[in-house]
């Protein structure tokens, strides 16, 4: 049951139903929607802003960009995930559109190649490129952070 009078006293309306202050404020909720084969950013621009879409680079109160990433091996590998995974979200909503889903498919082979790639010159990523060689070689090092060097 909502409350009859808006005007009542906060804490008036029923259990549950929660209560307006008095001259309180109201949002205007709003979601952004896409059109079929929106611009994006480069996968690299897309890990620094937080979106592959510029539509969707909307200002937020006190936000400060960050710097610019360093282009590692790693970071290639972090935005090629990005991309994939913002891509593979735009298509759950547009699953027809050819373009993006022939760049999921060129950016999924790329990580592909890139993830083994990584792997094989610096070591496992995660516990299942682990046990590679017929060994068990997750607590080998040089872990991520002995890399300080490479990520300056």
């Amino acid at each position: 049951m909502i409350c009859s009078n808006l005007n009542e006293k906060p804490g008036t309306c029923m259990a549950g139903q929660g209560s307006l202050p008095p001259c309180g404020p109201f949002a205007t909720p709003y979601v952004v929607s896409q059109g079929p084969n929106p611009e994006r950013f480069t996968k690299e621009r897309a890990l620094e802003q937080g979106t592959l879409y510029p539509d969707l680079n909307l200002p937020f109160y006190l936000k400060v960009n960050p710097g610019r990433l360093a282009d590692t091996p790693l970071n290639q590998l972090r935005a090629l995930g990005f991309a994939i995974q913002e891509l593979g979200l735009y298509l759950d909503t547009h699953p027809y559109d050819s373009e993006a889903f022939a760049l999921f498919q060129e950016y999924v082979a790329m990580e592909k190649t890139a993830r083994a790639a990584y792997v094989e010159q610096h070591g496992p990523l995660v516990q299942t490129d682990a046990a590679k060689d017929g060994s068990y070689t997750w607590g080998n090092g040089p872990w991520p952070w002995q890399y300080c060097e490479e990520e300056g």
